[in-house]
């Protein structure tokens, strides 16, 4: 049988076959690669040991935003390759990996460049990908993309925002990756990251990638866990402190993530094991304390009706 991933490149059409991984009935279309820039281009140090490659490909496209060195001004080629580097010694020197974090990095520029060594050439090669350390316990299954600024409140720039566009959906021609499975970190860490405006703007950057993939529906993205943080107030707040009592953590059921609801997210994180993220984002805010993906789950027996329950609160 062909892969979606020859049809993707032949441009033949794609019949809808369910759970198999074909989106909808349409032509599709070949998506050329965009420039990107490469380790040397940009003047990256040699990573510090051997990269791993795994030998598949990913199962997840993961978009982060950097946060530091914020929402600045500077959309020229001479900073995004300075943000490059930037983060490379972050990740080396602070957090101790052998490498950056992430596989590709996109500037507010909107020049998109190798993170990671290799990830550009074994991304070409369209069936093994190299494991980078930008998604706790999910590096082997997962490819990220580092959009440098902070989208908390604030939207990307047009420029990022559209080589984002051509990024992914080259990502998820050459790996065979459905738009559903384009996710952002929070999806599997609790963390903000990538920001809630950039976050919201995830069921956009798939219905994009799937017109350019030649797709003539989308399947809906899966439900994914709340994040919560402080702050946060409302039923999806009351729900979590009564799992955090039935655990034995002291807490108010007054629906509010105050101080008390917070530390006792930390300590329930670290009698599991869960450490906190530590994607670029988090050297700049403390994101400790934080229910989401990873975290959920552990609350509960049952974590299937858990997300069901949680879907239906607002």
């Amino acid at each position: 049988m062909v892969d979606r991933r020859t049809l993707l490149k032949s441009g033949l059409a794609a019949t809808a076959v369910g759970a198999s991984g074909i989106l909808g009935t349409g032509v599709a279309h070949a998506i050329p690669s965009p420039r990107i820039y490469t380790c040397t281009e940009w003047s990256a140090r040699p990573a510090a040991a051997p990269i791993t490659v795994e030998n598949h490909r990913p199962t997840y496209i993961v978009v982060h935003h950097t946060v530091d060195p914020g929402n600045v001004d500077d959309y020229s080629k001479a900073h995004a390759f300075w943000a490059a580097r930037a983060i490379q010694n972050f990740h080396m020197d602070t957090r101790g990996w052998i490498d950056t974090g992430q596989q590709f990095t996109n500037s507010r520029g909107g020049y998109v460049m190798e993170g990671r060594h290799r990830s550009l050439e074994v991304l070409r090669g369209g069936t093994k990908h190299v494991q980078g350390a930008n998604v706790g316990n999910h590096n082997s299954e997962c490819i990220g993309i580092e959009n440098e600024g902070l989208y908390s409140t604030e939207d990307v720039p047009g420029a990022l925002w559209n080589s984002l566009v051509q990024l992914v959906a080259y990502m998820a021609q050459q790996y065979a990756v459905d738009p559903e499975f384009i996710k952002g970190h929070r999806d599997f860490n609790s963390t903000e990251c990538p920001g809630q405006v950039l976050y919201d703007r995830l069921p956009e950057l798939r219905d994009e990638v799937s017109r350019l993939l030649g797709y003539a529906a989308r399947r809906a993205a899966p439900t994914e866990w709340p994040l919560l943080k402080p702050g946060a107030t409302g039923q999806r707040v009351l729900v979590a402190q009564r799992l955090l009592r039935d655990k034995g953590f002291n807490v108010p059921t007054d629906g509010v993530f105050g101080p008390s609801t917070k530390d006792a997210v930390r300590s329930f994180a670290d009698s599991r094991g869960v450490p906190s993220a530590t994607c670029y984002a988090s050297a700049n805010a403390d994101e400790s304390g934080f229910l989401g993906a990873d975290l959920w789950p552990l609350l509960t027996n049952d974590p299937h009706a858990l997300k069901a329950q949680l879907a239906t609160i607002r």
